[in-house]
């Protein structure tokens, strides 16, 4: 079962000071969601590149599902975060993220302050365009806010060294590097304790080990051809019971027919 709501190593601050990031002009209010929510617009998702989009439906939809029996954790991907009330330019979007103790249910923009919390895990997923931001100013954002563990992954091996890194806020509400071991195929794992999953960097893929089970978890082109893969083998298996069958009647009808001869010449 996957671990109980974790403690924030401090409060956060929904007040004050914090980089700002440029918006996009404002889109029409949804008429779907709240006043509060209606007054924050949602920032979009940036276009990527083919592995950085891998990189996130190989995580999100995976933890997504992992957590689909619990209605206290959300899970979600480029959802925009306002974290000071009032202010449209403190948010911050994670490529992927995981709250606890947060109902799951559909947002538009998450209110740090109307949700009480920021989320406990965040993915950042390195590009071009973002790694220097995830890097600095996000770290901060998300060390500052009481993010319990934020991961980072590069899929090209262009901008990280290492290409996965994992931190844990410690004690004092700052973040330490998590250790990783070398995987025999050469890629890198490390644990995330919060999730109750290794995290692990195999080529330009991410995946997510479940410790527990001794299995990664699939995303929905895996699942289907370890399906096939079992079907298959069950046709297989049943094609050779079918022929074992086959081959015993064959055996016993020669028998019979050999006990025949000896009873007529007898």
């Amino acid at each position: 079962m996957p671990p109980a709501q974790p403690q924030p190593a401090r409060k956060p601050q929904w007040q004050g000071s914090a980089p700002k990031l440029q918006l996009p002009p404002k889109s029409p209010a949804d008429p779907s969601t709240g006043d509060d929510e209606d007054r924050y617009p949602d920032l979009g998702v940036p276009p990527m590149i083919t592995v950085h989009w891998k990189a996130l439906t190989d995580s999100a939809p995976l933890l997504e599902t992992r957590y689909a029996d619990r209605d206290d954790v959300f899970v979600s991907s480029g959802l925009t975060i306002y974290y000071v009330d009032g202010s449209e330019e403190r948010a911050i979007q994670p490529d992927v993220f995981v709250s606890f103790g947060s109902p799951n249910r559909s947002r538009r923009v998450w209110l740090a302050w109307e949700e009480g919390k920021f989320p406990d895990f965040v993915l950042e997923v390195a590009s071009k365009s973002t790694y220097r931001r995830d890097e600095r100013e996000k770290r901060a954002i998300y060390e500052r806010m009481g993010v319990a563990e934020y991961w980072q992954f590069d899929p090209t091996g262009e901008y990280l060294t290492p290409v996965l890194q994992g931190r844990r806020l410690n004690a004092t509400g700052a973040y330490e590097l998590l250790p990783l071991a070398t995987t025999p195929e050469g890629g890198l794992r490390g644990v995330c304790q919060l999730l109750g999953l290794h995290v692990c960097a195999d080529g330009s893929r991410l995946r997510l080990f479940d410790p527990a089970t001794g299995e990664f978890l699939l995303n929905h082109s895996e699942e289907r051809h370890a399906h096939l893969e079992e079907r298959r083998a069950s046709a297989e298996k049943d094609d050779t019971i079918a022929e074992e069958r086959r081959a015993r009647q064959a055996a016993e009808a020669e028998l019979a027919e050999l006990k025949r001869q000896v009873s007529r010449r007898s």
